[in-house]
């Protein structure tokens, strides 16, 4: 050989097909997968995701070996076992890789979605916040405008019950003018009837005076006149009473005369009896002359002769008595009488 010639062992295989390209060709396709995927399944807007960086290892284009025999076919079959394995734990190594990148995936795609979940939550939060502040702010703004309507409303009717009472009270000045018009009114009618009240009182009290003044003038005639009449009547009373009395004397003298008669004969003194004997009895007669009762007012001393002397006087049936009443009740309806032996009075 001319010079130093390196000899190259060639595999079989093209470059593009060499496992460095496939590896690169396989990373980009991933990350393309991993982007459009990424893309499509989290619409929330998330921060980009890290890049991945890529470098392309060119391999030192191998220059050509120059053709030669084969020289062992079992070392090219184990070159091709080799590199099976080698392709095996790269694919392998791909997919622990890939799952890494899908489980790292799903995690910032759930902790994206936690994120998104807790902002949307202090978005609903901030929006409930809101709604209660404009709520609190609207209930202010109608606790406001309720309270401003109730001023007015207590205002107006602060200005009504003003207008009111004013109206009332220039009412009642006006009642009370009113009134004391017609007071004044009454008070002069009430003056009027009184002074011709008093007018008239004085005309009948003059004229009351008149007639009793006259009155009495014929009061006093009048009685003039019955003093006189009762004196001339007295004057004949006691006349005709003291003729009366007189004539009913004699009559009752007649009738105690008769009595006397009588008990005298009745009466019989006992034996015992003295001239300075004496015993009163006290008789009462029925208007018929019939003894009523009989009563020893004054003893004589001696029993005996005080029983004769009541005997006398029960022993007579009827007694001698006026038919005039009058002289009856006056001497004969109760009277006296005295025994004694020498006279019976």
């Amino acid at each position: 050989m001319k010079g130093q010639e390196r000899e190259y062992t060639s595999t079989g295989v093209p470059p593009w097909r060499s496992p460095v390209a496939l590896s690169v060709a396989l990373h980009l396709l991933i990350a393309g997968v991993a982007l459009a995927g990424w893309s499509w399944s989290n619409p929330i807007k998330e921060p980009p995701p890290s890049s991945i960086s890529a470098r392309l290892i060119t391999q030192q284009k191998p220059e050509p070996s120059p053709v030669v025999e084969p020289v062992d076919q079992p070392d090219r079959e184990q070159e091709r076992k080799e590199l099976e394995k080698q392709k095996q734990a790269e694919l392998q190594q791909r997919q622990k890789e890939e799952e890494a990148r899908k489980a790292a995936e799903k995690k910032k795609r759930e902790e994206a979605k936690r994120k998104a979940e807790e902002q949307e939550r202090k978005r609903e939060q901030a929006k409930a916040e809101e709604l209660k502040v404009q709520k609190q702010r609207e209930a202010a703004r109608q606790k406001a405008e309720a309270e401003a309507k109730e001023r007015e409303r207590r205002k107006a009717e602060a200005d009504a019950e003003k207008k009111r009472q004013k109206e009332a009270k220039r009412k009642a000045e006006e009642e009370r003018q009113r009134k004391e018009e017609q007071r004044k009114r009454e008070e002069a009618e009430r003056k009027k009837q009184e002074e011709l009240a008093r007018k008239e009182a004085e005309r009948k009290r003059l004229e009351a005076e008149r007639k009793l003044q006259e009155q009495q003038l014929e009061a006093q005639a009048e009685q003039s006149r019955k003093a006189r009449a009762d004196e001339a009547r007295r004057q004949e009373q006691a006349a005709a009473a003291k003729a009366r009395e007189s004539q009913m004397l004699s009559e009752s003298q007649k009738y105690q005369a008769l009595i006397r008669e009588k008990l005298s004969q009745a009466w019989y003194p006992p034996s015992s009896a003295t001239e300075d004997m004496t015993a009163r009895l006290q008789i009462t007669l029925l208007p018929t002359g019939e003894l009523a009762s009989v009563k020893l007012v004054a003893s004589s001393g001696n029993t005996a002769f005080d029983n004769s002397a009541l005997g006398a006087v029960k022993s007579l049936n009827r007694y001698p008595v006026p038919s005039e009443r009058d002289t009856f009740e006056t001497y004969f309806r109760q009277f006296t009488i005295e025994f004694n032996p020498k006279r019976l009075r």
